[in-house]
């Protein structure tokens, strides 16, 4: 029992003390961009391109795999065929991933003059 009550005076010590921390401390963010943007199509066409790196380098793992799994199949079918088709739907997700930014930066440019 008195254990018990120890405890949670503990617990509730600790709670208050990470609570009432913040009202202390002085905090300033800085921008994880570290870019000033006249508008937020600039910031938005940022992440974007971060985005596009992330895609681009999936797409060379899967091209990576996909021609591993080929080269390794041993003349087995199946193993041809999955490898074959990892090739060939990672061509159709870079077309599209590419055809799609095309049109947010054909529409983000538009929208930004």
């Amino acid at each position: 029992m008195f254990k018990t009550i120890i405890k949670n005076v503990f617990y509730s010590i600790a709670a208050f003390s990470l609570l009432a921390m913040p009202a202390y401390a002085k905090v300033t963010l800085k921008n994880p961009l570290k870019k000033e943007f006249e508008n937020p199509a600039q910031a938005i066409g940022v992440v974007i391109k971060a985005v596009m790196g992330i895609v681009g380098s999936i797409a060379l793992a899967m091209f990576i795999y996909g021609g591993l799994l080929w080269l390794t199949s041993g003349g087995n079918p199946d193993r041809i065929k999955k490898g074959k088709d990892i090739l060939m739907w990672a061509i159709i997700g870079l077309v599209v991933i590419f055809v799609s930014y095309n049109l947010v930066s054909l529409i983000i440019t538009t929208v930004a003059k």
